[in-house]
């Protein structure tokens, strides 16, 4: 710290809400800058289990202040029953939890679409989680979004709405949707409105004066590298900025200003949902790192595909966010395996190719080039010191760092806090 940011590395579901739970009982501001309740990170604590999706992972260090910022955007049904929960369990959020009204919001409509346009793309959907969020970013860039200053403003919002109703009604209906009723929605939404009310604040001018102040920052990425919607596996992609220098746009805080950057790595490869997938297995040890690993989503409980270790994307996510460091989740998934591959590189009709030299198709079409190394056969849960790992796993991370180049700090080794070892 003073300014970290802890980002995925792969296509989300690196166990970034453990790592973040990790690093926040350091941190004086926790802030989600990107992205909406689609991302979803499990936090396992004394307090029990949450499966946390718009408010910030850090939440649960004791003098750690949450902010979601403007780059997110806002479900607000979720975010109430995210509150609710946490109250129950026995915390108090008043002045520890503050929300941007520039957030954008997340209308019925934009859940009914995301699911109608996957409907009528058939095999080509993108497999989407059906939240409303690519519908939602899209209405922010085409000007049509209504945000959370506009729902402060009874009036104002009730006149956004009806504009908007016109036109999503008849896409509605083309699409074979019934459609809304601007005052069911009215209705809905000032309900919601008057459970966030008290944690509405733009939290900017606290992110300056901490920043001023040297006051220790944490920034939750909350998707992977190659879900960027420019970087990634487009158009398997979510419909936000996740590298580093979207905490600019999102958050505010100027990129120079950002001097450690975590890149999260699980220890094999998952993805959930549609897309190229280069390392992916289909065989026997592919269901082994499923039910080993516990490989269903936070958010839509989808089985995750799973696969080797690709160092080639690794490398290039490093790269283009600039990685300090790098945490190693989910080792002890591996603990059984007689034999564990790293993929190395790509080739391309006998050629060597990188990630960036195409796009989807293009990674569809490459061939992984593989690295075998030994298992250990030994159980590595729990482990907190590095001296005590299985010297073949420590081959194995250290084959990592030099694949990538980028030290392995962190290394977890089970669900919980304090099954983690730093190096």
């Amino acid at each position: 710290m003073p300014v970290s940011i802890v980002i995925g590395s792969q296509w989300g579901d690196e166990g970034k809400g453990k790592i973040i739970d990790y690093l926040s009982k350091s941190a004086d501001f926790v802030v989600r800058y990107h992205g909406g309740n689609n991302a979803g990170h499990t936090v396992i604590n004394e307090y029990g289990k949450f499966p946390m999706h718009l408010v910030p992972s850090g939440i649960f260090a004791k003098k750690a202040k949450a902010l979601i910022t403007a780059g997110v955007v806002l479900d607000l049904e979720v975010l109430v029953s995210e509150i609710e929960a946490l109250e129950k369990a026995g915390f108090n959020l008043k002045n520890r939890l503050f929300i941007s009204p520039r957030c954008h919001l997340i209308l019925p409509y934009h859940k009914i679409l995301d699911k109608l346009y996957e409907e009528v793309k058939g095999k080509a959907k993108t497999g989407t989680t059906g939240r409303g969020i690519g519908p939602a970013y899209a209405d922010k860039v085409s000007y049509n979004g209504i945000r959370l200053h506009d729902l402060l403003e009874r009036k104002q919002f009730s006149d956004r709405l009806a504009l908007q109703l016109k036109i999503k009604n008849k896409i509605l209906k083309a699409l074979g949707g019934r459609p809304l009723s601007q005052k069911q929605i009215e209705e809905e939404f000032l309900i919601l409105r008057k459970k966030i009310l008290p944690y509405i604040t733009e939290p900017y001018p606290k992110l300056t004066k901490a920043i001023k102040d040297k006051q220790n920052i944490l920034l939750e990425g909350a998707h992977g590298v190659f879900l960027d919607t420019d970087w990634g596996t487009y158009p398997f992609v979510t419909a936000s900025t996740i590298l580093p220098g979207g905490a600019n746009a999102g958050a505010g805080i100027p990129p120079q200003k950002i001097n450690q950057v975590i890149g999260v790595v699980k220890a094999y490869t998952t993805r959930v949902g549609a897309g190229p997938f280069p390392t992916e297995l289909f065989d026997k040890q592919g269901e082994t790192l499923r039910k080993a690993g516990g490989e269903f989503g936070t958010t839509t409980g989808r089985p995750r595909r799973c696969g080797w270790f690709d160092a080639e994307l690794i490398r290039f996510a490093a790269a283009i966010g600039g990685f300090t460091e790098i945490a190693l989740t989910k080792l002890d998934v591996l603990d059984e395996l007689k034999e564990i591959k790293i993929c190395t590189s790509y080739t391309l009709n006998g050629k060597k190719v990188s990630y960036f030299d195409g796009g989807s198709v293009f990674l569809t079409e490459i061939k992984p080039v593989y690295k075998t190394l030994n298992g250990w056969h030994e159980k590595t849960r729990g482990i907190t010191k590095y001296e005590d790992l299985p010297i073949t796993a420590k081959r194995y991370i250290e084959e990592i760092e030099k694949q990538i180049g980028v030290t392995v700090r962190y290394i977890s080794t089970g669900p919980d806090r304090k099954d983690i070892i730093v190096r």
